[in-house]
């Protein structure tokens, strides 16, 4: 505790009666000093701060009034007693001070944190309805998932398909009592008896793709053609399945195109940057080829159930005349002429990435021929280092500072130059030799 605190305003005799002298600034005389009691010499030099608590509290409650003087003069702000409040705050009745305890009468505010709001979008869905008319009359309408769980007679894990924030989802066909769930690409819908209901992400503004949906989807359900006699609902799904194959078409156009210009340029050269733009081409290929793939599969799969495709004839169920599980030709064979296009694309992208990997093995065998060139040419260099080596071995034994009997003679030199110039090229030719012999055995 701060003893500075106290001196400023501790009575002199309260100071002398309790507190020792050594804890005061100036000494202090023992003759005002009143007389008292003997005690035990350790009791008098004992200092007990609980004997100052009653005069603590009311000089904290006179501070407390002078503070509260000051702010209705308008000398202190009031955020400034409230941040030090529990400065003034009185002593309670044990002798102990009163934590700050919260305010009863506060209410936090609402929090808008971001956390908040994406609950609240993951709790609604943003969706486009269209009647049998092919008449927009909800658009991009924001609705909660227990309302359409209730409205549509789905549960909520059916929305789990159709909901666009989950975008890592297999595609999909699903057939349930009063409707079909769609989930192929970038579109996500619920196709009923009378209407059909696209769903979109809360957060994210319609799509291209999906506003060339609603549009076709309009065409063709005002259409009046022979088709027209269809159910509504085998029109509505047609009309998604048209614009899932003209989107895979178009995809495929598109990388087929930049694929096969990027393999005509390697046949011709090899260069660096090509081959780093064939490696991402060849994993957009395969993204591409597996998202076609799992398309096929969904069609593929509702398929082999009779039981699914007697139920697609929502019209008739409706009409409280549902089909057999053996009765379901229309909308089978809707299903497998689709079913063909979506296999003709897998087919052609699976040329086009054999086509690659073709390529790819050749592009491999170049380099490794030329890999195979740069290390004919280090042996080569090495025999021809090792054969200059011995004629250097030669040279730094005559170049040592020892006495012989060649210092003088008139034809040492040149016979030992020849000596070693005939070393050099014996063991050259030697290495270069053995070395043809291996490549032969090789090819």
């Amino acid at each position: 505790m701060n003893v500075a605190l106290f001196r400023r305003s501790i009575p002199a005799s309260l100071c002398c009666r309790s507190i020792p002298a050594s804890l005061c600034r100036r000494p202090i005389p023992a003759a005002p000093c009143r007389p008292r009691l003997a005690i035990p010499s350790s009791r008098a030099m004992s200092f007990n701060m609980f004997d100052l608590l009653p005069d603590l509290e009311k000089l904290k409650t006179r501070r407390s009034r002078s503070l509260k003087d000051a702010v209705d003069k308008g000398n202190v702000n009031q955020g400034f007693v409230s941040a030090f409040e529990h400065l003034t705050r009185p002593l309670n009745s044990k002798g102990s001070p009163s934590a700050p305890g919260p305010d009863p009468s506060y209410k936090p505010p609402r929090s808008t944190t971001t956390s908040d709001s994406s609950l609240i979008t993951d709790l609604r869905l943003r969706c486009t309805e269209l009647d049998k008319d092919g008449n927009v009359t909800v658009r991009a309408g924001e609705f909660q998932k227990s309302d359409l769980c209730a409205q549509h007679g789905l549960l909520p894990r059916d929305l789990r398909k159709i909901d666009s924030k989950f975008v890592n989802q297999m595609p999909a066909i699903l057939v349930r009592s009063q409707a079909i769930l769609v989930n192929l690409l970038h579109i996500r819908a619920l196709i009923e008896a009378d209407r059909i209901v696209l769903f979109d992400s809360i957060a994210a503004p319609a799509t291209h793709s999906q506003t060339i949906l609603v549009y076709e989807l309009q065409e063709r359900l005002r259409s009046v053609s022979p088709a027209a006699a269809q159910p509504f609902e085998f029109r509505a799904l047609e009309a998604v399945l048209i614009s899932v194959v003209g989107s895979l078409q178009s995809d495929e156009e598109v990388l087929v195109s930049l694929v096969q210009n990027l393999l005509a340029f390697l046949e011709e050269s090899v260069d660096r940057s090509k081959l780093r733009e064939l490696l991402q081409y060849s994993k957009r290929l395969s993204r591409f080829e597996q998202k076609v793939l799992n398309i096929r599969d969904a069609i593929d799969e509702v398929l082999e159930q009779d039981d699914d495709l007697a139920a697609m004839y929502l019209t008739q169920k409706r009409n409280g005349n549902p089909r057999a599980a053996d009765d379901h030709e229309d909308v089978e064979l809707m299903l497998e002429t689709y079913l063909k296009q979506v296999e003709e694309i897998v087919n052609h992208v699976e040329n086009v990435s054999s086509h690659v990997r073709t390529t790819e093995d050749v592009v491999n065998i170049i380099l490794d021929s030329q890999r195979n060139s740069l290390l004919l040419l280090e042996i080569r260099l090495t025999i021809l280092t090792v054969g200059l080596s011995t004629g250097t071995f030669l040279s730094g034994l005559f170049g040592m500072n020892l006495v012989n009997s060649l210092e003088n003679h008139p034809d040492a030199f040149f016979v030992v130059s020849a000596i070693a110039f005939t070393a050099i090229f014996a063991l050259t030719f030697a290495g270069l030799r053995a070395m043809r012999n291996v490549l032969r055995k090789i090819n």
